[in-house]
């Protein structure tokens, strides 16, 4: 950690929209520095659409000197197809940061939920107030998936403020 600070890059992995977040703590505030969603054509191949997930991602690790990934973690549902999709999504995040040897961390929706809401059932609208709540932004963020990857960022440094003294 650089001056008792780190640099999260939390990713909320989808095919349609990759909602990205990467902020700045000391483990007690935090600062946004970026945040939006990758969002390649739904008329692209599914190849082409990681390839440009990938390049987003990158894109973002050359930006900022970030220390941590925090993604979130894979959804099960009954669409064995989404999930798969939704894996390799979450894949070419990984591997993105495996790259650069960047520690990741994984977080199920119901932890990052709970992080930033303090209610892991909290509504996608509940967890945008909370994040402009939190990182004092003027409006919410938005799309939706932006602010699921800033909680999946502020999840993250949760979870290392329980395990570091004097945090």
């Amino acid at each position: 950690m650089r001056q008792n600070k780190i640099i999260i890059l939390g990713i909320d992995p989808g095919t349609r929209a990759t909602g990205y977040g990467v902020i700045e703590t000391d483990l007690r505030t935090y600062t946004p520095l970026d945040f939006g969603c990758i969002c390649p054509s739904p008329k692209l191949s599914l190849h082409e659409r990681y390839a440009l997930i990938h390049e987003g991602i990158e894109h973002l690790l050359d930006l900022y000197p970030i220390e941590a990934l925090s993604v979130e973690t894979q959804f099960v549902s009954r669409n064995a197809q989404s999930a798969l999709k939704l894996g390799m999504a979450r894949g070419v995040a990984i591997l993105a940061a495996t790259k650069r040897r960047i520690p990741t961390f994984e977080y199920a929706p119901k932890n990052a939920k709970l992080a930033v809401a303090g209610n892991g059932s909290a509504t996608k609208e509940q967890v945008q107030r909370m994040m402009q709540t939190l990182l004092n932004l003027t409006e919410i963020p938005k799309p939706e998936d932006a602010a699921d990857a800033l909680s999946l960022a502020i999840c993250h440094a949760n979870s290392i403020k329980q395990v570091t003294p004097h945090a």
